[in-house]
C-alpha cells in the first residue's frame, strides 16, 4: 500500500515536471514564432562577426561597421530592443535580447521613467566576453563602445499616458527639456561620454525617442561634447514651429533693414569676434532618416535652410514611393533588405532652425 502510494506520488511528480517542460517548450515555440521575434521580423543577410573575419587583418580595418547601411541597421535594431524591453515587461516574455546579442553587445542599463516605471531607453556596450566566444579578439574598427537607444510612443495602457504627454509637450513647444526623460537621457549620455570618450559613443532614437536624441545631443554639443546621433522618423510638426516661421519672416525683414544702416565703428571688432567663434566651432552633424509619406517627419526633407558654419545634418530619405502612414513611420523599414535611401540635403530648413542656437552662440 505504501509502495503503491509512493509510486503514484512519483508518477504525479514526473507528470508535473513533464508538464512544466512542455509548457516551457510551448512558450519558447510561441516566442520563436512571435511577430516581434528577431528571426521573424529582424534583418536578413546581416554579416556576423567571427574569427574568420580576422584571418585577414585588412577585414578588421575595413569592418562592416564602416558600412553606413550596416550601422543604420544595427542602430534600428537596438531601438527595437528598447521597445521590446518594455513590452516584454508588460507581457512577461524575453524577445528583446535577440535584438542586440547577434551584434556582440550587452545591455548594461535600462532607463526608467520615474512617472510610470516604464523603460524608455537602454544603454548597450560592446560585449568583449561574447566576442571572444567567437574568437573575435578586438572590437571592429568603427563599432562604438556604447550606444544609448531611445524608443518612441507605445500605445499600450501602462505607458500611453506619459508617452502622449511628451508628444503633446513637443507639439506645443518643440522642446522636451521639461520631461524627466530628457534629464535622465542627458545624464546617461554624459556619463557614457566621460567613460568611453564622445567619439566612441552613439545615441539613437525613433519617433519621440528621436526627438529626445536630437535635443540631448544638441545640449551636449553646446558643451563641446559631440556624439554621433542616428535619428529615425524624428517629429517635425509643432505649433511652436508654425509661430517661429512667422517670427523668422519678420526677422529677415529686420536684418535687411539693418544692412542698410551704416555702422558707427566697432565693425572690425565684431568681425574678429565672429571669426574667433567660427574657429571654435566643431562639426556636429546628426544623421536623420525620414520618409516623405510620414507626415510626422516629412518636413525635415524640405530644403532651403541656411548654411550653418559649424555643421548641419545629413538627411536620408527612404526611396519607396507612396506608402501608408503606418509603413512610413515604422522602424522596421530601416533594416529592410529592399530599402533604398537617398541623401537628400544637408541644409534642411527645419534642422537649420533647430541647430541655429548651437552654431550661433554669443561669445562669452
Amino acid at each position: 500500500m505504501w509502495r503503491r502510494g509512493a509510486v503514484e506520488t512519483k508518477n504525479v511528480a514526473a507528470q508535473s515536471v513533464e508538464g512544466e517542460r512542455n509548457m516551457k517548450t510551448t512558450e519558447m515555440g510561441h516566442e520563436i514564432q512571435h511577430p516581434y521575434a528577431f528571426n521573424v521580423s529582424g534583418p536578413r543577410n546581416v554579416p556576423s562577426i567571427n574569427w574568420r573575419d580576422l584571418i585577414n587583418w585588412r577585414d578588421l580595418i575595413n569592418s562592416t561597421w564602416k558600412d553606413a547601411n550596416y550601422k543604420r541597421t544595427v542602430m534600428a535594431c537596438f531601438i527595437q530592443a528598447v521597445y521590446l524591453l518594455e513590452l516584454d515587461t508588460q507581457e512577461n516574455r524575453t524577445l528583446a535580447p535577440k535584438w542586440w546579442k547577434p551584434f556582440k553587445y550587452k545591455l548594461v542599463q535600462s532607463l526608467i521613467d520615474e512617472r510610470d516605471g516604464s523603460i524608455f531607453g537602454a544603454v548597450f556596450e560592446w560585449d568583449r566576453a561574447a566576442a571572444l566566444q567567437d574568437l573575435v579578439v578586438m572590437k571592429p574598427s568603427g563599432a562604438p563602445r556604447a550606444v544609448l537607444a531611445l524608443r518612441g510612443t507605445l500605445l499600450k495602457t501602462p505607458t500611453m499616458r506619459r508617452d502622449i504627454q511628451d508628444d503633446l509637450r513637443f507639439l506645443a513647444w518643440e522642446s522636451l527639456k521639461g520631461s524627466v526623460r530628457f534629464s535622465t537621457a542627458l545624464t546617461a549620455l554624459s556619463c557614457l561620454s566621460q567613460k568611453h570618450g564622445a567619439a566612441n559613443v552613439c545615441i539613437a532614437g525613433h519617433s519621440l525617442g528621436a526627438g529626445f536624441a536630437l535635443q540631448v545631443g544638441k545640449e551636449l554639443a553646446k558643451r563641446g561634447v559631440f556624439v554621433e546621433a542616428h535619428l529615425f522618423n524624428p517629429p517635425s510638426v509643432s505649433l511652436a514651429s508654425s509661430l517661429k516661421s512667422v517670427g523668422e519672416k519678420a526677422g529677415v525683414a529686420w536684418r535687411r533693414l539693418k544692412c542698410m544702416i551704416p555702422m558707427r565703428g566697432g565693425g572690425d571688432v565684431d568681425a574678429s569676434r565672429s571669426a574667433e567663434m567660427e574657429m571654435k566651432q566643431v562639426l556636429w552633424m546628426p544623421l536623420l532618416y525620414v520618409n516623405n509619406s510620414d507626415y510626422i517627419c516629412c518636413y525635415y526633407s524640405d530644403g532651403g535652410g541656411a548654411e550653418l558654419s559649424g555643421g548641419g545634418a545629413k538627411v536620408f530619405v527612404a526611396a519607396k514611393g507612396k506608402q501608408s502612414f503606418v509603413e512610413a513611420h515604422g522602424l522596421e523599414q530601416w533594416w529592410s533588405d529592399d530599402l533604398e535611401v537617398e541623401m537628400a540635403i544637408n541644409n534642411s530648413k527645419l534642422i537649420s532652425r533647430q541647430l541655429h542656437s548651437l552654431y550661433n552662440l554669443s561669445p562669452s
